[in-house]
């Protein structure tokens, strides 16, 4: 389908983490410069379930165009911040980078360096991992490289990291993941509005540093790869246009084809328009109406109800 038309502004929007945290957890909130800033759940401003939230630019002495692009919250276990787990960075250039958690402990309100970038990179990616995951990097040129993390060694904060993938002229890395299991599926979309999903299995294991393999076959009709993620059959993903449009829709529904294919369909795009982002819809209970609602609103089509539930007894909220 086209859609349904959103605002150019704070309609085009949805949920896409939601997790059961403590009072006194840890948020560590990366930006695109390479900065970590901590957060503790009871500073984040409490709302009603159909509140929008307070932007996070706003809880951050960020810099000009510096913006928030991953949020890893650190609850239960990870609030002592284990020796035993690390967190793992990619920049657009290529670059991955392990740094142990620990280096993260000491909290400061201005925020700190967790990875050292180069001119015109920026940070696309981090997780927290415990050193036995596998590490995949996509390019918008279509590639992919798949590696044992284990092949980065633990570097401090301020170092740049080392060679993850190989980029040809004029490439960019866009998306970066942790694989959990064999079970999964990888989805790609391309600027054009198609994409695929293919079965993690098909992504074998190689050196990092290396070109990779093909993802998704670059072509004319495709356009550039503008985003990847991991995938169940039974996951929702949604699709937004350069023009503000989305497209809610079924992982389920979308044909599971091999690497070397241009994919189906994902989204007919008006003349002009391209594909701008694609995101794993989490589900929650803001998508159940409430007693005595009647359930006409559709918040699915605009995403743009943020989840809040009142601290309860033990200390618990979702943020």
């Amino acid at each position: 389908g086209r859609g349904k038309q959103a605002t150019a502004t704070k309609e085009d929007d949805w949920i896409d983490q939601l997790f059961i945290a403590n009072t006194h957890d840890y948020i560590l909130c990366f930006s695109n410069r390479g900065r970590v800033y901590w957060i503790k759940v009871w500073e984040v401003p409490q709302g009603s379930r159909n509140s929008r939230g307070k932007p996070m630019v706003n809880m951050f002495p960020l810099e000009k165009d510096e913006r928030i692009n991953v949020v890893l919250p650190l609850t239960g276990e990870f609030r002592s911040f284990p020796e035993d787990h690390y967190v793992f960075m990619s920049t657009k250039m290529g670059t991955v980078k392990k740094t142990p958690l620990t280096d993260f402990s000491n909290p400061r309100k201005a925020g700190i360096i967790a990875v050292g970038l180069d001119d015109g990179d920026v940070l696309v990616g981090a997780a927290l991992t415990d050193g036995k995951h596998d590490v995949m990097l996509f390019s918008d040129g279509g590639k992919a490289v798949r590696f044992d993390e284990d092949d980065v060694r633990p570097m401090g904060r301020g170092a740049r990291g080392v060679r993850g993938m190989m980029l040809e002229d004029g490439q960019s890395v866009i998306a970066m993941l942790v694989a959990e299991d064999e079970t999964q599926s990888v989805l790609t979309a391309t600027e054009n509005g198609y994409g695929k999903r293919t079965s993690i299995v098909e992504y074998t294991r190689h050196g990092r540093g290396t070109k990779g393999m093909i993802a998704i076959q670059q072509s004319e009709r495709n356009g550039k790869v503008v985003a990847a993620t991991l995938v169940r059959p039974e996951d929702e993903i949604m699709l937004i246009t350069d023009k503000g449009v989305l497209v809610r829709t079924r992982v389920a529904e979308i044909r599971e084809l091999g690497r070397a294919t241009q994919g189906v369909t994902l989204i007919a795009l008006d003349e002009g328009a391209k594909l701008i982002g694609l995101q794993r819809i989490v589900e929650n209970d803001a998508n159940v109406p409430a007693e005595g609602e009647d359930g006409s609103e559709d918040i699915g089509d605009t995403g743009t109800d943020t989840p809040d539930t009142p601290n309860s007894g033990d200390g618990t909220s979702e943020a």
